[in-house]
């Protein structure tokens, strides 16, 4: 098909307008360069003019336009662009090194170049702030959020860290929201997922659009960001006598978590002697099955399960002291088997993965605290005794710059405060402790996100430690918003009642705003009279104190007893003579006639 070329004579008779816009400018490089050359050069020679005619002694100035050619050779190096300041031209003459950045103000009088040994010094400094872990824990301000009275025993925070959920014993989940909470520090919403059973643990998915509850019965279940269900883990059938045939879990929940690269994969550990991996698509049955088992063959319970942090494989601390972890795919042997990791018969309550992926921190029911390198998995890297643990989740968590391991410890009633303890990776050395509250300390997160750390405690708080410089968003949005008033007047407007089968006559309107109904009522005299104050004394204005029950009472009580001065009745009855004089009404008139 052949193009053909319309000219804009064409165009404006078919279709009412001529050219499609405008033509494009084509521009001349070295023209405009030329041109702002030129304006430089003038800018500067008129700045210069007005310095010459200020400071006529000095010697005479190269001309302008031979320092802008580079003819002068005087000139060490060429200036471009527009004149110097008067306060930096004379730091110019002094200083050999060129000064980089914009001049300095004309108050400041210290020296420009510190002195080398200064600037090792604040090197080494810094370097040592960088190398000490220590020095980047936020702990310089601190917020507590009131969960419950009892264990907070589960915590999640969503990946980009905005909302904050807290589970316990009282069965009660708690969404925290730091953009929307001010200083009150409220929970926006409240619910019981799982009915009577404690809550175990919270997590959000990777996405964070979705939530795991795992709570004290057999079904884990998945709700939205806003606390409704999305699915229910089925039950198992408690009469099979091999788990890998039941569709779900037998028997309580203990732990927990969502899988660290795919969305809608989760896993749970169980009394059952199971781990179940499902999916989140398909509540009916589970996805695979992984059944730990003791060095005699016999089935154990896990107390304790995670991913690594590529998801290639599971972990589990079970009862019988052993570690056990399974590659994803096969869930028949395991991959790596710690039967001694701790004491036989003591809950695991915490198995973590360091961010590089090689070590794995174990937190014991037997008041140890251990770290492993999975690829030498015989023995303990590194162990710390003397950590007491009285909690089936007490937490141990890797810091974001995977330098520090921190941990709780647990306490019995008004022996102490629980502890966050901080250690040193490599030396496991104790490098910090925060004394939290005197309470067990369970739960603890720290997000690398905000850089804050979320504890919680066996009295039902959950404390959120962060530092205003290094932290970022979290608890440092709500610090800042004021209390807002509650407004007491709207208690006051009566409630409307609804009655759909009332009589059009008898129907009340439908208030349409409470602030239209109080300027209505304020209105009203009935509505906004003062109720009278009780009175006190021996009565006034017709109203008896404390009347008894004799008919005497009863009489002074319904003559209208005001006592306004009568002491004198001679005078009572001359007050109004003067009126009755000037103006009779009564008897006077009757006597004219």
């Amino acid at each position: 098909m052949g193009k053909t070329r319309i000219d804009d004579g064409d165009i404006a008779s078919v279709m009412g307008f001529s050219g499609f816009g405008k033509k494009a400018r084509t521009f001349d490089l070295d023209a405009i360069f030329e041109q702002t050359r030129r304006t430089a050069i003038e800018r500067s020679q008129h700045v210069l003019e007005m310095k010459e005619e200020g400071e006529s002694s000095k010697s005479v100035k190269p001309s302008v336009q031979s320092i802008y050619d580079g003819s002068d050779s005087d000139s060490d190096s060429e200036l471009i662009g527009p004149p110097v300041p008067p306060q930096h031209a004379a730091q110019q003459g002094d200083d050999d090194d060129e000064l980089v950045g914009p001049p300095l103000p004309p108050g400041y009088t210290g020296s420009t170049a510190h002195s080398d040994d200064d600037d090792d010094e604040e090197g080494e400094a810094q370097d040592d702030d960088d190398d000490n872990p220590v020095k980047r824990i936020p702990d310089t301000h601190e917020i507590t959020l009131q969960h419950g009275t009892k264990t907070v025993s589960a915590l999640g925070l969503d990946p980009s860290g905005a909302r904050l959920v807290s589970g316990g014993y009282d069965y009660d989940v708690r969404f925290w929201d730091f953009a929307g909470m001010d200083q009150a520090l409220q929970a926006f919403r409240s619910l019981q997922p799982c009915e009577c059973h404690q809550i175990k643990a919270l997590q959000y998915s990777i996405t964070g659009d979705v939530m795991l509850v795992v709570s004290g019965n057999a079904q884990a279940k998945v709700l939205d960001r806003d606390g409704f269900s999305v699915m229910e883990c089925v039950k198992g059938d408690q009469y099979i006598v091999d788990m890998a045939n039941t569709k779900g879990h037998t028997a309580m929940l203990n732990c927990g978590c969502w899988h660290p690269k795919i969305k809608e994969e989760f896993m749970t550990c169980s009394n059952d002697g199971t781990v179940r991996t499902w999916d989140l698509n398909s509540e009916k049955k589970h996805k695979s099955v992984f059944k730990p088992r003791s060095f005699q063959g016999k089935k154990v319970i896990p107390t304790c399960c995670t991913y690594s942090r590529d998801g290639k494989l599971i972990a589990a601390g079970c009862q019988d002291g052993s570690i056990q972890i399974w590659d994803r795919n096969l869930s028949v042997h395991t991959k790596f088997h710690c039967r001694q990791a701790h004491t036989p018969g003591s809950d695991t309550s915490c198995l973590s993965f360091s961010y590089d992926g090689t070590m794995l921190a174990s937190r014991g029911g037997d008041d140890t605290l251990k770290m492993w390198d999975i690829r030498n998995f015989r023995k303990p890297v590194n162990g710390v005794s003397g950590l007491t643990n009285y909690f089936s989740m007490t937490d141990c968590c890797f810091s974001p710059d995977d330098k520090l391991l921190v941990t709780g410890t647990s306490v019995k009633k008004d022996e102490g405060n629980g502890k966050l303890v901080f250690f040193d990776r490599i030396s496991f050395q104790r490098v910090y402790e925060i004394d939290v509250t005197n309470a067990s300390v369970v739960r603890c997160l720290w997000h690398p996100k905000l850089n804050q750390i979320m504890v919680g405690t066996g009295n039902g708080l959950v404390k959120v430690y962060y530092d205003p410089v290094k932290s970022h968003r979290g608890a440092k949005l709500c610090v800042v918003k004021s209390k807002r008033k509650e407004k007491h007047a709207e208690a006051l407007t009566q409630d409307y009642i609804i009655t759909p089968h009332a009589l059009p006559m008898f129907r009340e309107a439908r208030q349409r705003s409470t602030r239209k109904q109080l300027e209505k009522d304020r209105l009203d005299p009935k509505k906004s009279h003062k109720p009278e104050p009780p009175v006190s004394g021996p009565g006034r204005g017709g109203r008896v104190a404390a009347h008894g029950g004799t008919l005497s009472s009863f009489i002074v009580k319904n003559i209208a007893l005001d006592k306004t001065d009568d002491s004198n009745p001679r005078e009572a009855i001359l007050r109004h003579a003067k009126e009755a004089s000037e103006n009779p009404y009564w008897i006077a008139p009757a006597y004219t006639q």
